[in-house]
């Protein structure tokens, strides 16, 4: 008991404020302001590009363990989660997550959605309703969940985030105990100017990207 009580000491106060709903609510609704003709023009160019939804809904871990739907652009083809284990053996990450940077399931347009990041900008409705916040520890599918150890899961004791210190440190080029860590440190040490940094670095990030391309 004293270790969970420790636990939630540690927490930073900002994660819980109005100071970072209002942040949420404000860069959320903005965000889809501005980019509601990308969002269009997204939505039309998966519809032409593959069969199957133009989102992707899946459960995901929130705070305190709540379930919740995360919304995404589908990148992949209408039936990748059920052939997920036939590609068990190309997985790129240790720890419990499966993930493959150049994954065969991806579609043409999807995988350029993917590496832009714009595939998660429906992900801003979800900070509207309250599942997930701007910046927080990346949510996990439900199964990949179960198998973190205790330590690892005061992620979430916080909203899940839109981006992260981990995207901005590499994402998937870092192994999973980084990752754990930066959520940690996240965790124990957020701030108003930290989740403002977080935000520009990964719009840096994703501009970097559409440059090269």
């Amino acid at each position: 008991m004293g270790k969970f009580i420790l636990i939630f000491m540690v927490i930073s106060k900002f994660n819980n404020s109005p100071a970072k709903r209002s942040l949420d609510v404000v860069v959320s609704t903005f965000s889809l302001l501005i980019t509601s003709p990308l969002i269009l023009l997204i939505t039309i160019l998966i519809r032409l590009s593959s069969q199957g939804p133009v989102f992707f809904l899946q459960k995901r871990t929130g705070k305190n363990g709540k379930v919740f739907k995360i919304i995404k652009f589908r990148t992949m083809v209408a039936n990748a989660a059920r052939i997920q284990s036939r590609y068990k053996k190309m997985n790129e990450a240790d720890g419990p997550v499966f993930k493959i940077r150049d994954d065969p399931r991806f579609t043409k347009f999807g995988k350029l959605l993917s590496r832009t990041g714009f595939d998660e900008l429906p992900q801003m409705i979800n900070v509207l309703r309250g599942e997930m916040s701007i910046v927080g520890p990346r949510p996990l599918p439900i199964n990949e969940v179960h198998k973190l150890t205790a330590k690892q899961r005061i992620r979430e004791l916080v909203k899940p985030g839109v981006t992260s210190s981990w995207v901005i440190a590499g994402s998937h080029e870092l192994s999973f105990k980084e990752w754990m860590d930066l959520d940690r440190k996240y965790v124990e040490k957020a701030s108003l100017t930290g989740d403002l940094l977080i935000i520009l670095k990964t719009i840096i990030l994703m501009g970097g990207y559409i440059l090269k391309h």
